[in-house]
């Protein structure tokens, strides 16, 4: 379950005065290295958000306007990544880029990801990825001190603080799908692939087996593919078996979906597994994510071992 304190309401007007929900609607969501950006930045994007990560501060305007100019209407919800990768002095001038964004009559939140320095340590150990501002030498705990020194003017100024100390990666999903996920009374719904080998994940609510389809792992030419690549989608459409599969799991959940959302459920989560997690699996979340796209709302995709 995610504590109830860390949960929090966007506010009802932005920041120019007009309602949230009128004309453009603009999110910048800054944090820490490690507290789960690239995560949030996805999750808006599978809310129809037009996302783009690391935008220095001094093209923000730019881009709303091209993305306003391109196909008006197109993209009403925008969302832009900032961090500590940008130079300094654009850090600095984002409260300045944000009076703009108001004066253009775009209501926006900035969004400030958090999270406690011994869960950082402990999550750059675990998948070894190395922190930005480490690449001059510096140790990983004063790279941890000095961005947060970087980024504390923005944390100070954020309409919202999120501390993803105590949050997985599904649970910080479920909590910015159903923060942001508009006014739909729809459920939103998450299609995971994962791998039997690492475990069924824990906030399934549907756990359908992919295992005894085709393999394409056995073919030297697509092991090194994914589900979501051409030569994989093909060779599994010109297979009967598999298109059955996808078509009772679909029809199955046509069927209950709707029971789930007359029961208040906001977010449900369907699990597809196979053997590795990388091809049967991913290309029926996929495909299932597709169909229930032309019919609904708030629909997203995870495949938890490309990730």
């Amino acid at each position: 379950m995610v504590d109830q304190t860390l949960r929090f309401t966007p506010p009802p007007l932005g920041r120019n005065g007009s309602t949230a929900g009128s004309g453009e609607r603009l999110i910048v969501l800054s944090g820490l290295s490690g507290s789960g950006k690239t995560v949030a930045l996805r999750t808006l994007e599978d809310l129809d958000y037009y996302c783009v990560d690391n935008l220095p501060t001094a093209l923000m305007p730019a881009l709303v306007d091209a993305v306003r100019n391109g196909q008006p209407g197109r993209y009403p919800k925008i969302a832009v990544g900032v961090d500590v990768r940008n130079r300094a002095e654009d850090l600095n001038r984002l409260p300045e880029m944000l009076a703009t964004m108001a004066h253009k009559g775009i209501a926006y939140q900035l969004i400030f990801l958090d999270t406690r320095d011994e869960i950082l340590l402990k999550r750059f150990s675990d998948t070894r990825r190395r922190h930005p501002l480490t690449a001059d030498g510096i140790a990983l705990n004063d790279a941890i001190a000095l961005e947060r020194k970087l980024l504390r003017p923005l944390s100070a100024i954020a309409d919202q603080v999120i501390d993803s100390s105590d949050l997985n990666v599904h649970q910080l999903r479920r909590l910015i799908a159903t923060e942001f996920g508009g006014s739909s009374s729809q459920t939103s719904l998450l299609f995971e692939s994962f791998a039997y080998k690492k475990g069924v994940p824990s906030d399934a609510d549907f756990v359908f087996d992919a295992r005894c389809l085709p393999n394409p792992h056995w073919d030297p030419t697509l092991r090194p593919l994914s589900g979501r690549d051409a030569a994989i989608r093909k060779y599994f459409g010109d297979l009967p078996e598999v298109q059955n599969y996808f078509e009772q799991v679909r029809s199955f959940l046509a069927t209950w979906l709707p029971r789930f959302e007359a029961d208040q459920r906001n977010y449900i989560t369907v699990c597809i597994g196979c053997t590795g997690g990388r091809h049967r699996s991913v290309y029926i979340a996929e495909q299932l994510a597709e169909a229930f796209r032309a019919q609904r709302e708030h629909v997203m995709t995870f495949h938890r071992e490309l990730e």
